[in-house]
Order: structure tokens, then C-alpha cells, then sequence
């Protein structure tokens, strides 16, 4: 293992689980715009990894949720839309489907670290 990947290692077996939680959306975030540079080259196996690492992200997204607040009833419904897009983005290799899920996980990121921002203030 090189020094980078066992810094990435360290950071997420430390982090707490709100800190977990951005982590997921800057992923996705990251691998949304690997997997539209991908598409641009016309690289489909790379764009398929991508797509499927951002499935992934998303999965671990929903099976983390604490249904025991309302707010997460309201989120399960978003992040099954974004999965259900992400499949067909992956199947047609559509940039435009990626466009619309990254903007979903920048409102979520930055809702989110607002949200822990107040959580530390109180």
C-alpha cells in the first residue's frame, strides 16, 4: 500500500459517521465527473466503473439512513430516484443524467456540512 492510500485508510477508520457521510457525497461527486470525462473520451469500461463506484456510494447511503427520523423517510425516496437515473445513465452512457445526479449530491454535500456546522455551534 502506498502513503496515499493508507491516509485515505486512516482518515475514513477515524472518522466519525457525520464525517463518513460527506466523505460519500464528495465521492460521488468525484466519480460523476470522472465517469462524464470518461463518456467525453469514449471510454466505456471507465465510465462504467465510475457509474457503478456512485451506485455504490448511493447504496451505502440508503443503508446507513436512521429511519428513525422523519427526515429520512423524505431522503430514502431522493436517493432511489438517484439510482434508478444512475442505471440509466450507466446503460445509455448519458452525461446529462450525470449532470442532474451531481447537482443532487452538491445540494446534499452542502446541505449536509451546514447541517454539521450548527450540530458543532450548539
Amino acid at each position: 500500500m502506498n502513503p496515499s492510500e493508507i491516509y485515505q485508510r486512516n482518515q475514513v477508520t477515524t472518522a466519525r459517521p457525520e464525517e463518513l457521510t460527506l466523505m460519500l457525497y464528495n465521492g460521488g461527486i468525484k466519480f460523476l465527473q470522472q465517469a462524464k470525462a470518461a463518456i467525453d473520451k469514449k471510454d466505456i469500461a471507465k465510465a462504467h466503473s465510475h457509474i457503478t463506484r456512485v451506485q455504490d456510494i448511493v447504496t451505502e447511503l440508503m443503508v446507513t439512513l436512521n429511519m428513525d427520523y422523519e427526515i429520512s423517510k423524505t431522503i430514502l425516496p431522493l436517493y432511489e430516484y438517484m439510482k434508478r437515473r444512475l442505471i440509466e445513465a450507466n446503460m445509455a452512457k448519458d452525461s446529462e443524467i450525470l449532470n442532474e445526479i451531481e447537482g443532487m449530491f452538491q445540494e446534499l454535500r452542502t446541505t449536509w456540512a451546514q447541517a454539521m456546522k450548527q450540530a458543532k455551534s450548539v
